[in-house]
């Protein structure tokens, strides 16, 4: 019988968890445990990636807009402020709603940072999805776009990066120029992807005096959808009594007609004529600000007409993620 190979007896140098990096689910774990990542370290890592977040934007400045910016507004941009400051070489980062070629972000010439903000991600946590994007984005060479990835587990988020008392303000474009400086430079694939957004974009309008609602324009009918903080259940009830006493619409011709679920929060919709522009509704909005304001503050039971209103305004939710 042939012998035995002596068994070794040096240790494996022992790796923590938050040490342990990411790879192939079919590949041995890093951790030397002689098993694949998958059945191993891989394991928890899955479950991490597969819990969604509920609320991935919540504790930022501007929660609401960041939602808008994710699923209802084309184009858009704002400036982020960092918690520990720009690094040197990078002089601003700039969220963006989209990207040219769909890119997750861009480390342009300049070194300036463009950060996409409508990406598919690889994980429950858009939060941690972005951040472990910006901070790869910050480090790529100037010139350069950077690719999605599955984010650590353990990773940062961007509550941790970005500085919570900093404004957020979003500025809306009539298209996708912003992405290109010099248009006449621009490489023929972003040329033709820049092409295809703004034939795409939807004419969208921030409204001024109030937060996180935008106007657009679509062929047979204008909208407006705004982004409200409040608990779901609790807007419901408010938008309940509004709409049973006939105080829910815009102005003539305008009416509530539903809602979107997104990130956490509840989005109304109103239709709008189409000849009713962005300008036309930031008086009566600022008007159902105050309305709604005073049917948050009711504790009182629903009547029969407002549960029946409310039963319609949740039959015509959509969620959106």
């Amino acid at each position: 019988m042939a012998k035995k190979r002596p068994q070794t007896t040096a240790k494996r140098p022992q790796l923590s968890d938050a040490e342990i990096p990411v790879v192939g689910a079919r590949e041995p774990c890093p951790c030397g445990s002689g098993r694949r990542y998958k059945a191993c370290h891989g394991r928890a890592a899955a479950q991490a990636a597969a819990e969604l977040v509920h609320r991935p934007f919540e504790g930022l400045a501007g929660e609401c807009d960041w939602v808008a910016l994710r699923e209802l507004v084309p184009a858009a941009t704002v400036e982020l402020t960092l918690k520990d400051g720009l690094p040197e070489g990078v002089p601003s980062v700039t969220l963006a709603t989209v990207l040219p070629m769909a890119w997750p972000a861009l480390r342009r010439d300049d070194g300036s940072v463009l950060l996409g903000l409508q990406n598919d991600t690889a994980s429950g946590d858009i939060s941690r999805d972005l951040a472990d994007t910006l901070l790869r984005a910050l480090e790529a060479q100037p010139g350069t776009p950077v690719q999605g990835r599955r984010a650590p587990a353990d990773g940062p988020r961007l509550q941790d990066l970005l500085d919570p008392e900093g404004t957020f303000e979003p500025v809306v474009h009539d298209g996708f120029g912003f992405w290109v400086p010099d248009a006449e430079n621009a490489t023929p694939e972003v040329t033709a992807s820049l092409e295809r957004a703004n034939a795409a974009a939807i004419p969208t309008v921030k409204l001024t005096g109030v937060d996180a609602a935008y106007w657009c324009e679509t062929p047979e009918k204008n909208h407006l959808r705004w982004v409200m903080p409040h608990a779901e259940e609790h807007l419901l009830d408010a938008l309940a009594r509004l709409h049973a006493a006939g105080r829910s619409s815009l102005g003539e011709g305008t009416r509530l007609v539903g809602s979107f679920r997104a990130h956490g929060l509840t989005v109304p919709v109103w239709d709008l004529p189409s000849g009713v522009g962005a300008e036309d509704v930031e008086k009566p909005a600022a008007e159902f600000a105050e309305r709604l304001a005073t049917a948050l503050a009711s504790d009182a039971p629903l009547t029969p007409d407002e549960r029946r209103a409310r039963g319609g305004l949740t039959n015509r939710q959509v969620t959106l993620s």
